[in-house]
């Protein structure tokens, strides 16, 4: 086993973990006062476009002109898209989000209690699915480069907050009952070690090592999915257009900025 598996694991339980994060947000900060999350939303879907499109599909074509020296960049193409199409059917079957109302105005009459405690829950379990491919993302990024793996988790970290905040915030809100609500966040993110478990057999039993090229590149397909799917409208959301720019523009040059110091 490659010594930075450990590290890669690592790395995906971290990111996973900041759903928790999310829940305590939820406790103690309105929406009034998230004009930052809107900020680190748009910085997280910067980092991971970026990442996306200046470095995880090159070192993805690098990897694949080994095998396919005059169609490598037809197969980081066509993986490319097989990673959107998965995150795309999975949002079609699963949506990670409950409806935004339920969200941002948690004062609602006591009658809702149940519908909005099932709806936190149906959110649990739809962010449990869609972190999955976000694990085997981490973990299959950190595998090849342990910088960009970094900042890859980072990215996902941020991303996972939110979603904290959408699995926590109706459990409080129908059970009055933190430690319910903090259990179902955390437990939302768990899923993302788990791919990366997954993705550990995958590669050492399955998949030969230049495969990877083409996983890595869907891998940039899903995150590309996520940022202008999911990242980008709850920044705009949590604050406004102007806000989320200042973030998008900010990850950007910070993760350029790491990579260009953390070669």
């Amino acid at each position: 086993m490659p010594e930075n598996y450990g590290i890669a694991l690592l790395i995906t339980f971290l990111a996973g973990l900041a759903t928790a994060i999310g829940a305590g947000i939820a406790f103690v900060v309105k929406k009034d006062n998230m004009k930052a999350l809107s900020i680190g939303l748009g910085f997280s879907a910067g980092v991971m476009i970026f990442l996306s499109f200046m470095d995880i599909l090159p070192k993805a074509d690098e990897m694949l002109s080994v095998m396919f020296p005059h169609k490598h960049q037809w197969v980081v193409y066509v993986s490319f898209i097989i990673g959107l199409l998965i995150a795309i059917l999975i949002d079609f079957f699963l949506p990670d989000h409950v409806d935004e109302e339920e969200m941002l105005h948690p004062d609602m009459p006591a009658k809702h209690n149940s519908m909005i405690k099932h709806a936190g829950l149906l959110t649990a379990i739809a962010i449990c699915v869609h972190n999955f491919p976000e694990g085997m993302a981490t973990f299959m990024t950190s595998t090849q480069d342990l910088t960009l793996g970094i900042s890859v988790g980072l990215a996902i970290a941020i991303h996972n907050i939110p979603e904290g905040i959408a699995v926590a915030l109706p459990v409080y809100q129908a059970t009055g009952k933190r430690r319910y609500a903090m259990l179902y966040a955390a437990l939302s993110g768990i899923s993302e070690p788990i791919g990366a478990i997954i993705g550990m057999f995958l590669l050492n039993l399955f998949m030969p090592q230049i495969m990877v090229g083409a996983s890595m590149a869907a891998v940039a397909g899903i995150m590309i999915y996520i940022s202008f799917d999911t990242l980008l409208p709850l920044a705009k959301e949590y604050g406004s257009w102007h806000l989320s720019m200042i973030g998008i523009v900010s990850g950007m040059l910070f993760i350029w900025t790491s990579l260009l110091l953390l070669p």
